[in-house]
């Protein structure tokens, strides 16, 4: 958008202009989606200008008629389509991650948890008060804007995993770099056979002053590169958190049927009322008792 219109006037930016742009992204070989992405976020641009009365709206307006690319009828590659991961792929990665994301992903892959939403759990976002199944509602997740009430719940089995990080400060993050680090040097530490009086002593060979020093909660960008390096490291095909929630998708649909796991996995475009909203609940917290 800058390179090709980053001088003219906004007022000015119509529909043929934003197609450029568009087109531009398609010879650049973006895929369909994300160049609909793109150009919605564009979008989003000129609509705050209109709010603030910088642009008329009639500007905004105009844009909205470019309609987003369909699939088969422009020339935007595809991409590849979200696949679930077999669990003998993620056996085989599970020994080359340092614990705390062996956590993560045993985690997610037991609930069918979002990445984000297992990188921000917090001790204070669980409720203990559920019957045998814990309830985790997420401060914020991918429908908050939507007024979506979103609840994981967690059965013995994720419970198991998740007890050692309760015994933290309740509002801080259950899987924190910070400790993998910690792990890592312990682990390393444990192995070493130089006797202790010889080589350097535990610390002693930090950098004072670090370029990167381990945050207090993991990104979902940084859990997957955690995976990716692992990936490589086991000699498997490298795969993603995304991929976990695909797999757990699959197998509580073979299960349970597909309408038990949208409401377990949360899926936002599930048309439902009200009225049905709590029993479907129920039934998500039924069936993680039971395989959670």
């Amino acid at each position: 958008l800058v390179r090709l219109f980053g001088t003219t006037r906004a007022r000015d930016f119509g529909p043929k202009k934003l197609k450029a742009v568009r087109n531009e992204m398609v010879r650049a070989g973006c895929v369909r989606t994300s160049i609909n992405s793109q150009v919605h976020r564009i979008r989003r641009v000129f609509r705050w200008a209109s709010e603030e009365e910088l642009l008329p709206a009639s500007t905004y307006e105009a844009l909205k008629t470019v309609r987003p690319l369909k699939e088969g009828r422009c020339k935007a590659k595809e991409s590849p389509p979200v696949r679930p991961v077999g669990q003998d792929v993620v056996d085989k990665t599970l020994p080359h991650l340092c614990g705390v994301v062996q956590d993560m992903v045993q985690l997610q892959l037991l609930s069918g948890a979002r990445p984000g939403e297992i990188t921000k759990l917090r001790p204070c976002d669980i409720s203990y008060d559920v019957d045998s199944v814990w309830c985790y509602r997420p401060k914020s997740h991918k429908t908050t804007h939507r007024g979506k009430d979103r609840r994981i719940y967690f059965g013995p089995r994720c419970q198991e995993v998740l007890r050692p990080y309760l015994n933290r400060a309740p509002d801080s993050y259950c899987f924190s770099p910070r400790e993998a680090d910690q792990q890592r040097r312990a682990e390393l530490h444990a192995e070493r056979v130089t006797p202790p009086n010889q080589g350097n002593r535990p610390g002693s060979n930090r950098k004072a002053m670090p370029k990167r020093s381990p945050g207090d909660r993991y990104t979902k960008d940084s859990y997957a590169r955690a995976i990716a390096r692992a990936c490589r490291k086991a000699g498997v095909e490298a795969w993603t958190p995304n991929q976990l929630r695909h797999s757990r998708a699959t197998s509580l649909r073979k299960m349970y049927g597909i309408e038990s796991a949208a409401v377990v996995l949360g899926h936002s475009d599930l048309d439902t009322t009200q009225i049905y909203a709590e029993a479907d609940f129920e039934k998500a917290e039924n069936i993680m008792r039971t395989v959670g």
